[in-house]
């Protein structure tokens, strides 16, 4: 199927996309919750088994190591992060561990998205409904006869699911996915997709160098109820502070498709540069990208390769009269 028909059904019925760059770190012993609740930004050690947040590691300079879902089981909490992060996260987590009775273990898994609007409905009749829970709320059971986790992913866009299972059976679970009705996307269509729906991800969109308030998920990733943490006094100084930052994490409304790493620029001055680009069948060419304060109010217009370009507040929106 081509990208606009891949489109159409993440849109309008179920979609399904391998993600080979997530992986997962699992957290064990009896201090797991309250060892990960000091340490990540959101609240851990209230939550019970099937339930899950959004979560960040930061340095103490408030810089992002990572971000990150983290599930609580019976007897872990899974982190499922970038792949090329995980070994820089295991190691600050056993740098902050001291004698604290908690393990680290990389686990195999491979890590499906469900996405769309029937996506509950694709799930179920390949095995395992979900039910309706709130983001990061997760079941265990089986899909095509195969262990599996399923969870609603707050990070996806389309009203996304993950889905883990173990490696040998990603092909498995991905068929009975198809033949329940899931039309295999592209990452280009994913992409898409998430810049429609304002979906940053760590590795394409958001790296160390960025703060978490630059990129528009602090509600989501940040609990402000909570105690400290790693990172949370460049977070409540921020706050304190209105959440003034040098850059945001903005929409891109193109006249011309660009390519991610392209220079921003603004009156012959460079105010940033484009995270994850694409052409929408509904919206045409838009981008991701970090833009400086002179230039990150929406509507501001701004160049990108010598071609007009508006900055727009994240998710998009469609242009008038568009369908």
């Amino acid at each position: 199927m081509d990208e606009p028909g891949q489109y159409a059904a993440a849109r309008e019925r179920a979609v399904v996309a391998p993600l080979p760059e997530r992986a997962v770190l699992a957290a064990t012993g009896p201090q797991r919750q309250k060892f990960l609740h000091n340490i990540l930004s959101n609240a851990i050690l209230g939550l019970a088994p099937g339930q899950g947040c959004l979560a960040s590691l930061m340095d103490v300079k408030g810089h992002l190591l990572a971000l990150m879902r983290a599930l609580v089981t019976q007897d872990a909490v899974l982190l499922e992060m970038p792949l090329h992060r995980r070994a820089a996260v295991k190691e600050a987590l056993l740098f902050y561990k001291v004698g604290a009775p908690v393990r680290f273990e990389e686990r195999p898994a491979a890590i499906l998205a469900v996405l769309g609007p029937k996506a509950r409905v694709t799930l179920a009749a390949a095995g395992l409904d979900p039910g309706d829970p709130k983001n990061e709320a997760h079941v265990l059971g089986q899909l095509a006869g195969r262990p599996a986790l399923i969870a609603r992913a707050g990070d996806l866009p389309a009203g996304g699911f993950v889905v883990h299972t173990a490696p040998g059976d990603a092909d498995a679970v991905q068929q009975a996915l198809t033949s329940a009705g899931a039309v295999p996307i592209s990452r280009a269509t994913l992409d898409v997709l998430r810049i429609e729906d304002g979906r940053p991800w760590y590795g394409p969109d958001v790296t160390e160098q960025n703060l978490l308030h630059e990129t528009g998920l602090l509600l989501e990733y940040h609990s402000p109820t909570k105690g400290c943490y790693v990172g949370q006094e460049v977070v409540a100084r921020l706050e304190a502070r209105g959440g003034n930052v040098s850059k945001l994490l903005r929409g891109l409304r193109l006249s011309a498709p660009a390519d991610a790493g392209t220079a921003v620029q603004r009156e012959g001055r460079e105010v940033g540069r484009v995270t994850t680009a694409g052409v929408s069948p509904r919206l045409g060419p838009i981008a991701l990208a970090f833009i400086h304060r002179a230039a990150f109010d929406p509507g501001t217009h701004v160049e990108v390769e010598g071609k007009a370009a508006t900055v727009v507040a994240l998710p998009l929106e469609p242009a008038p009269g568009a369908q």
